[in-house]
């Protein structure tokens, strides 16, 4: 690597001092010797194209596979790199093969392009990337769902909410021609799971069903192609398979096939915008940068209701089964007037009081962990010092041999 500073002074390029010119001369050389450039003053012209800011990537030297054919195929869009070698075919029936290969889902696997315009939920106006010269455009994944609904989603461990993620969920406007599932887990704005397939559908149960969601709370590997695999993914799986069958099970007569299961009877009706949790009804709020938003021309245009109803909220269904199941004590219609708001506000002191008392506990864990690491620290930085007056030492020595020896030649000198 060779570093550069531009200096404004002189309008040029200038290396850097930080590692001497001896270290960055060693670099360039070897720079040349292995890149399509021969001179510096070649290399340097690369950064005539991106201005003052950006990144530049060359690819060179590509190798051949077993079949002779590049690595990568420049020559198939000249717009667009792509993975040499056959594209691997979807095998369904011939009426639907083309839908099924030309679909986002299936082209990212081979296609740069694809790939970039779905790796950022959004882009800021000032951010581009130009791939061959073309810029990319963004895709956004939710503007391909019809009869979109959204289902919020909070996560917890040890009694305590570890965030909250609004999931877009619907069918893809080629169903059910197209043989693709799945989710599209962001994290921070960038994609590290697309087209996620949480289910085995069988007997097509759950097929064209596709959802976009950004989960901050679960952290990526290293290399950004998963997530690690702790009990907060291991349950953010779980409920996105919980909701693929529920969606599809309810919705699934909207693309042709026979209902599995049918809406309750509309109860007392209430706001739709309000989403059982914890014993209240809160409103799920959706902002500009949501993977959320855009979809109400979606619904208009379908015909169907742009609000859902209380009976349509599958995440309420199943937030008042859950506690059913754990025993606790969901609030039930049938209650009195009185009754139910005083036991509201006890079961929400009561759960307040228990997540404080769960935080305290994590708190407490992470300060031992971080004094242990302290002490840990320190202990190392001691037994550097030590090392390093050895060191400092051993060099003081060697000095001292070596001015004697410098002196033993010069009398040597002399007397020859």
């Amino acid at each position: 690597m060779v570093d550069y500073e531009f200096n404004s002074a002189k309008g040029k390029l200038e290396f850097s001092q930080r590692r001497g010119k001896e270290h960055f001369m060693s670099n360039l050389s070897m720079l040349l010797q292995w890149s399509p450039y021969s001179t510096e003053a070649e290399l340097l012209k690369q950064f005539d194209d991106i201005g003052s800011r950006g990144t530049k990537v060359i690819i060179y030297n590509l190798w051949l596979n077993d079949d002779g054919i590049v690595e990568l195929d420049f020559d198939t869009d000249p717009e667009d790199i792509r993975i040499g070698g056959d594209i691997k075919k979807v095998d369904t029936i011939p009426a639907w093969r083309t839908v099924n290969e030309q679909h986002i889902a299936n082209r990212l696997h081979y296609s740069l392009r694809a790939y970039l315009s779905i790796l950022y939920l959004r882009t800021p106006e000032t951010f581009q990337i130009i791939l061959r010269g073309r810029l990319v455009e963004n895709h956004n994944l939710a503007n391909d769902l019809k009869f979109q609904e959204f289902i919020l989603y909070r996560p917890q461990s040890g009694g305590c909410v570890e965030g909250q993620v609004i999931t877009t969920i619907g069918f893809l406007k080629e169903a059910p021609h197209v043989c693709v599932h799945g989710f599209n887990v962001y994290h921070k704005n960038r994609l590290i799971l697309p087209f996620w397939p949480v289910v085995s559908y069988a007997d097509s149960r759950g097929r064209g069903v596709v959802g976009v969601l950004e989960a901050n709370f679960i952290e990526p590997t290293h290399n950004k192609q998963d997530f690690e695999r702790t009990s907060l993914f291991q349950k953010l799986e779980g409920r996105l398979k919980e909701m693929t069958w529920e969606y599809w099970d309810y919705h699934c007569g909207l693309i042709g096939y026979h209902v599995r299961k049918k809406y309750p009877a509309p109860g007392p009706k209430q706001d739709s915008s309000l989403i059982m949790a914890n014993g209240k009804t809160k409103p799920v709020k959706f902002s500009q940068s949501s993977p959320a938003v855009g979809s109400a021309r979606a619904w208009s245009a379908t015909g169907l209701p742009t609000k859902r109803k209380p009976s349509n909220d599958v995440m309420e269904l199943e937030s008042v089964k859950r506690r059913g199941q754990s025993g606790a004590n969901p609030i039930v219609s049938g209650m009195s007037s009185e009754a139910q708001p005083a036991t509201t506000a006890n079961q929400s002191r009561y759960q307040e009081a228990a997540n404080l008392i769960q935080e305290n506990k994590k708190l407490q864990a992470q300060c031992l962990e971080y004094e242990k690491r302290n002490e840990e620290l320190n202990t190392k930085v001691t037994q550097l010092k030590k090392e390093l007056e050895e060191v400092k030492r051993d060099y003081g020595q060697l000095m001292t041999e070596v001015t004697s020896l410098d002196l033993i030649k010069e009398e040597n000198d002399v007397h020859m």
